[in-house]
């Protein structure tokens, strides 16, 4: 059954509670692949597999509402033909709960050496076989409609950090207009799946605070089912990344869910949620996790040094997932020198576990009333080398 578009289709989001002493918010989101509750961490599942975990691992130890995908790696690779013959990417991975896909406009910015931006959109080299492509606001709809996220992004272009202010200015503005692109060419692609997606622009403009609240105001008034944060988290200090968040949370409006991407540590985490943000993404928690660094409620542990050689207290006391309670510090640390796969596999679930159960429990200090006091505490507890 193919049901077309309208960006009518909006998903339900409910705001349940705002914190009196900030910005912080509780709320749920419904989409046709059950409910997200807010605040969220999205585990990254590039290509269609969350690095070193398991689909069962994942639902049931770690257990988010909803985990990311990315269009140009899925493009790449398995390429959408295949999405499409496994029906989708939910049927492909084995996944019954919710997929956003980044429209892959960060991963092309990366590529600056094998990539060209013009107005009709980016002509790039393949990572893997040095193939040349080309996205544009209209190809990139169609692919996100063919793999069949439940949230899909706009194509924009992320700038870097630091940026020239008129690179940055004349980026924005064509951000803006593949925006508009963006959301004309939506109208009339079906889509591909018996299921209705929702989809999110990007707020541009680097670190300069009139083109962050020019390009929220633009963003604000396309009218989407929820509203994304970009080009933030590419270098530039903390403060900056919390400016601009602040001043854009301020003008995007409340009644929709806001999505601040690629952040970041556990403690900036906290303070975007602060600030008045809903959903976040990083590979910070897999990719340290392999190489050795566990977050936890009193800060951070590099497993592979000596300290730990005969430690047998368990990886985290607090630790929600099973590798938290039934393996000791002692023996992951074994499992890194000896280079065993292990190791990375242990090191992962527990920091997804963790990111996961830090932003529920911020929710339920919100929740509470007190999120604003246990914030704080939090921050200070996790800014620590163990």
């Amino acid at each position: 059954m193919i049901i077309f578009a309208t960006l009518n289709n909006k998903v339900q989001f409910t705001l349940e509670h705002t914190d009196i002493q900030s910005k912080a918010r509780a709320g749920k989101m419904v989409t046709d692949h059950g409910v997200i509750e807010t605040p969220i961490f999205m585990p990254v599942g590039t290509v269609a597999s969350v690095k070193g975990v398991h689909q069962k691992e994942l639902k049931e130890e770690i257990d988010p509402d909803i985990i990311l995908g990315n269009t140009y790696h899925l493009f790449l690779r398995p390429k959408t033909q295949i999405l499409q013959q496994a029906g989708g990417l939910h049927k492909f991975m084995g996944w019954d709960r919710n997929i956003l896909t980044d429209s892959g406009g960060y991963q092309v910015y990366s590529l600056s050496a094998n990539r060209k931006i013009k107005e009709e959109g980016v002509k790039f080299k393949s990572h893997i076989d040095g193939s040349m492509h080309m996205f544009t606001p209209e190809n990139v709809m169609e692919i996100q409609r063919v793999i069949g996220a439940d949230i899909i992004m706009a194509f924009d272009e992320c700038t870097p950090y630091p940026c020239d202010y008129n690179y940055a200015k004349r980026s924005m503005h064509m951000t803006h207009r593949w925006l508009d692109r963006c959301i004309a060419h939506l109208e009339k692609t079906p889509y591909a799946y018996d299921y209705t997606q929702s989809f999110f622009p990007i707020v541009q403009g680097s670190t300069y605070k009139d083109l962050r609240i020019q390009s929220a105001e633009y963003i604000a008034n396309a009218g989407a089912e929820g509203n994304a944060i970009g080009g933030l988290s590419v270098g530039e200090p903390a403060e900056e990344m919390y400016a601009m968040t602040e001043v854009v949370c301020d003008i995007l409006p409340e009644d929709k869910p806001r999505y601040l991407m690629g952040v970041g540590t556990p403690i900036n985490i906290l303070e975007n949620i602060a600030l008045g943000i809903d959903m976040f993404d990083c590979v910070m928690p897999t990719r340290n996790a392999r190489n050795g660094m566990l977050f936890t409620a009193h800060g951070t542990i590099n497993i592979k040094n000596k300290k730990w050689e005969d430690d047998f207290s368990p990886i985290d006391e607090m630790g929600t997932t099973f590798v938290d309670r039934e393996y000791s510090k002692a023996y992951l640390r074994h499992l890194f020198a000896a280079n065993e796969y292990l190791g990375k596999q242990i090191a992962t679930i527990h920091n997804l576990g963790f990111y996961l159960w830090l932003v529920r429990e911020a929710r339920k200090h919100i929740l509470a009333g007190d999120f604003t006091t246990w914030k704080n505490v939090m921050v200070k507890q996790m800014d620590k080398r163990l």
